[in-house]
């Protein structure tokens, strides 16, 4: 018998709660490859559908469901910024944040649902190998909304709003980082996940830092200049912490491609999270540098009043742009080969959210990129891979969709938190 024969035929068994091969290869994130979590304990997934019902479907909505919301926010950001814009462009960009809105506050609503029903998965969803490197979806979502709110609500609004973006913006910086630190402590005390199984989610409980320059710089044109400032210099401390702690990552993530295989065809969208670092720290180095003349123009800053400051920060963050932005364009053709190979082995899993997410931080450099070298050609490219983000949303949207309504997702079994020991709901409790 063929090895995909075994996959397809393997049985769990009832006392380990062995999960089938074929389950872990549909609808794992790779990690489920290894063979500890394999065997761990878990929910089977050959359950009657007559027996589950909705409360069973609700304890079973983890958090990589956020990625659906960071990208829907994320469309709406590009959309905001593209270069060559048309009528009516603005009111589809806001039609995008409200969407990302109304789904973030359902989303919530479900999963503090979920950890009503089963309590014990609240912390059991924050260390779990797989799951819990997805938290951060959560709050780059946030963030991403913030930055809908300086680009669609400000206009519209009075001075009231500036201020309260200030302040969100020093409780997010403030939150992220106490995540950012937390999380990987509670990885690294608690659980011991392998190179060889190593992915780029491992960059989430990072990536909430990682978009704090973007924000910082979209919040700081509606800001006097006594608030601006000390936003400006908050975004780059916390956007190089983001970026020191992803270059790690990358170095084991790039460690397992060469010493192991890829990953399943399936899971391999997930890929592309690798894209987002290099590309919204690009996009932050470069605006910033931008804001910088601006904002120290006239001021002593460093001890420095004999040279223009922010004039020499303005070329220093340009260039450490542009020499960040072809590292993630690199990521994306080694991911879209990646996946192009294993096309035609693919299903869906949530982290095809993936598709769209990571690669609008590669936009929004490119089109900061098009802004600085007033570059025609580049901003088409930028306006290309807009148009190519826009059409991902609605493939991802759909086969979501479909994959809700056949059970392949938010079921007992085939979600991110199957591998939980002891935190059952109801019918299927262990």
């Amino acid at each position: 018998m063929s090895d995909n024969e075994s996959a397809t035929t393997a049985i769990s068994n009832p006392e380990s709660g062995t999960v089938p091969t074929s389950t872990r290869k549909r609808n794992g994130y790779n990690e489920c490859d290894d063979p500890e979590l394999a065997n761990s304990p878990n929910e089977e997934d050959h359950y009657p559908p007559e027996n589950v019902t909705w409360r069973d479907r609700v304890a079973h909505f983890t958090w990589p469901w956020f990625a659906c919301t960071m990208s829907t926010a994320a469309i709406a950001v590009v959309l905001a910024n593209t270069p060559n814009t048309f009528t009516g462009l603005q009111t589809i960009g806001k039609i995008f944040f409200i969407l990302a809105l109304v789904l973030f506050i359902t989303f919530s609503a479900i999963i503090a649902t979920r950890f009503i029903l089963v309590p014990q998965k609240f912390l059991a969803s924050l260390h779990h190998p797989v799951e819990s490197l997805f938290f951060g979806s959560f709050w780059v979502t946030i963030s991403l909304l913030l930055n809908c709110i300086q680009l669609y609500g400000i206009p519209s609004t009075g001075p009231w709003l500036v201020k309260t973006v200030e302040i969100l913006f020093w409780m997010y910086c403030a939150t992220v980082l106490i995540v950012g630190v937390g999380q990987y402590y509670i990885l690294f005390q608690l659980e011991r996940l392998k190179v060889n199984n190593a992915m780029p989610a491992w960059i989430f409980p990072i990536y909430p830092l990682l978009v704090v320059g973007p924000l910082a710089n979209t919040i700081i044109s509606s800001q006097p200049r006594e608030a601006a400032i000390p936003i400006w210099i908050g975004g780059v401390m916390l956007q190089g912490a983001g970026w020191c702690v992803a270059l790690m990552m990358y170095a084991i993530y790039t460690q397992r491609l060469m010493v192991s295989e890829l990953p399943d065809p399936s899971t391999r969208p997930g890929m592309f999270v690798s894209v987002g670092p290099a590309g919204y720290t690009a996009h932050a180095l470069i605006s910033l540098g931008r804001k910088a003349p601006e904002l120290f123009s006239g001021s002593e800053m460093f001890g420095i009043t004999d040279i223009p400051v922010g004039d020499v920060i303005k070329i220093v963050g340009i260039l450490a742009g542009f020499f960040v932005i072809l590292f993630s364009f690199w990521f994306f053709c080694v991911s879209t080969v990646s996946v192009l190979a294993g096309v035609k082995k693919m299903s869906f899993s949530l982290n095809w959210w993936a598709f769209v997410f990571p690669n609008a931080g590669l936009t929004l450099a490119t089109i900061q990129a098009g802004a600085v070298l007033k570059s025609p050609g580049i901003n088409g490219i930028a306006s290309a891979f807009t148009i190519g983000l826009v059409i991902m949303w609605f493939v991802c949207a759909i086969a979501h969709i479909q994959a809700l309504t056949k059970g392949l997702v938010m079921w007992p079994g085939k979600d991110e938190d199957k591998t939980m020991p002891g935190v059952r709901w109801g019918a299927h409790a262990a």
